[in-house]
């Protein structure tokens, strides 16, 4: 049996109903009244929207020529592109033959620069845009996704840099430039205090210079990057770091190697020599990992979510078509009780993904919308208070949903590989090539056990637990409340186990239970967004009460491993 090329011909927006669903939540709304300043700028641009309803036909049209591109380029070459990848010669990367075309097709069609201000030749799209398209794009080809989606990058230039480094680079990453943010070193991995790649001012030509050695660079020959080093004599942490942007065009970086990956072999993965290149400092000294890095990486994490998401659609698509297809024992094989329910929680975990996801894109749009207007005019008492909420929920739901989204991508494809047997060990069929994609999404821009520790401190001071009182303050139909009762129960018991672990007062076992602690507030807080999505979807329903059930068995393991492993049994552990 012959693998089915499922992406061929395919407009990947208009054939997946739940990017609709997501597009039209009742949030946007206000999103894109916020966004638009009043729809003023239909004044000066013919292509801008003049009303709410224009806007969202304005999304939902470039959406699906993004689904066209998608469908008939990315997706046909992805293949191609994993067995080719990019190339080194003298110092300068080269894309696979696929890549190129990729990025052609993409920047023809308009897809570069989507969420930048139309002044800089962007379309003034909210986050949420962006984020669908970098969903539909990585379930075609996750390695492309790490290429188009780093024009997000641009956001960091257009929120830290001066006007004149706005005008600079951005209208080129709208027409297609392509960009990379080089943070990590061979010495500095997670821990980017100790970056060490020295920043020099030139008087004689009034620039900075850069030297030293970047590791581990997604898309590291790239035309514009944002470069961290360490522009301050003799410091060793992060107070001595700031922000830079290099020109590829100014010369002095070299690529000295590309990585030899496992996955997302398309996307180059550069080890980076700086030898007195010239550079620009993008906002202020002493900043660059205390402020823009922190986020950059938000920006960068909820990107990767957008990444595990299209992954698990991929995963998901792959091993339903294959389980309809394949014959055993005179029956199709998701008529077995063993496959059918592994595609249901297959199903359940991509929705579950893909609604923490737009959750989290949600908040990001409301807050960094109002932070933008608030350089324009002092905002109201009631925007300053929404401005802190959103910022709050975002912060909180990216390392939740960073976690969530790629542990599942990776569950996910795990199962699709299983389900097709012995022929999803081959490269006969793109469900390998999701595996080995989906294994780096829960590795970079920060392991899921450094998104705990960026979460934990939300499960501590109460952020999840009242946002969960808030979805259940919702009213729902009355076919659902009996499973909105059983959410409830499992909101008592997240509200028990917190302070049980948080009132030791014990740094190191709160530390040791913190991975629990994230995870409980993930699955209820995800169980309770598919019962939302249900109530307004009844494509929902069925994916509500399977995870639901997957809640309430990983919430009874949590509660049951806290109650029987007191400080005392941490000693076994270590």
């Amino acid at each position: 049996m012959q693998p089915e090329n499922l992406f061929k011909m395919a407009n990947f927006y208009l054939d997946n109903p739940a990017l609709k669903h997501h597009l039209f939540h009742p949030l946007m709304k206000k999103i894109v009244e916020l966004k638009e300043h009043g729809f003023s700028d239909a004044e000066r641009y013919d292509y801008a929207p003049f009303n709410y309803e224009d806007a969202m036909d304005s999304y939902e049209r470039a959406l699906e020529i993004a689904g066209d591109v998608i469908g008939d380029v990315i997706a046909p070459n992805a293949e191609e592109v994993d067995h080719t990848g990019p190339a080194l010669e003298n110092n300068r990367v080269t894309y696979a033959p696929g890549t190129v075309e990729n990025l052609k097709a993409t920047t023809q069609a308009g897809l570069m620069g989507l969420s930048m201000p139309r002044r800089f030749g962007g379309l003034n799209f909210p986050m949420v845009s962006f984020i669908m398209a970098s969903d539909m794009v990585a379930r075609a080809d996750a390695g492309f996704c790490t290429i188009w989606a780093l024009q997000d990058c641009a956001e960091t230039i257009y929120e830290f840099g001066n006007e004149e480094q706005r005008a600079e680079f951005i209208p080129r990453m709208c027409a297609g430039e392509t960009m990379s943010m080089d943070l990590t070193e061979p010495d500095a991995g997670s821990d980017l205090q100790s970056v060490m790649l020295k920043a020099t001012f030139d008087e004689a030509n009034n620039c900075w210079r850069l030297n030293g050695v970047k590791r581990f660079i997604t898309n590291g020959d790239s035309h514009i990057h944002l470069v961290l080093a360490r522009s301050e004599e003799g410091t060793k942490d992060g107070r001595g770091l700031s922000m830079f942007i290099y020109d590829k065009r100014d010369g002095g970086v070299n690529v000295r190697r590309i990585e030899n990956k496992m996955g997302i072999k398309g996307s180059p993965t550069c080890e980076l020599t700086f030898k007195n290149a010239k550079a620009q400092l993008c906002g202020d000294r002493r900043l660059g990992l205390i402020k823009y890095v922190m986020s950059l990486m938000n920006g960068a994490r909820l990107g990767i979510m957008a990444q595990g998401v299209g992954l698990s659609e991929a995963a998901y698509r792959e091993a339903l078509a294959y389980a309809k297809d394949r014959k055993q024992f005179g029956k199709a094989i998701i008529e077995f009780p063993a496959i059918y329910e592994m595609i249901a929680n297959i199903k359940a975990k991509l929705d579950a993904s893909r609604a923490v996801l737009y959750e989290t894109s949600r908040f990001v749009d409301m807050y960094k919308t109002l932070e933008d207007i608030s350089k324009e005019r002092a905002l109201t008492i009631e925007e300053k208070d929404e401005l802190k909420r959103y910022r709050r929920l975002a912060d909180a739901y990216t390392p939740l949903g960073k976690a969530f989204t790629t542990e599942y991508a990776n569950q996910n494809a795990y199962d699709a590989i299983q389900i097709h047997g012995g022929s999803g060990f081959m490269k006969d069929y793109p469900c390998e090539r999701i595996y080995r994609d989906a294994r780096i999404t829960n590795i970079y821009e920060g392991t899921t056990q450094l998104q705990v520790v960026a979460a934990i401190r939300h499960v501590l001071t109460g952020t999840f637990l009242s946002r969960m009182k808030e979805y259940q303050a919702e009213a729902v139909t009355s076919e659902l409340e009996i499973l909105k009762a059983r959410l409830a129960k499992l909101v008592d018991i997240y509200e028990r186990l917190v302070p049980k672990i948080a009132d030791t007062k014990d740094s190191e076992y709160i530390d040791f239970q913190s991975r629990r602690l994230m995870d409980c507030a993930g699955h209820v807080v995800l169980a309770h967004l598919l019962l939302l999505d249900a109530n307004r979807n009844a494509n929902f329903r069925a994916s509500a009460e399977v995870y639901a059930t997957i809640a309430e068995s990983e919430v009874a393991k949590i509660e049951s491993f806290i109650n029987s492993y007191d400080r005392e049994n941490m000693k076994f552990y270590k």
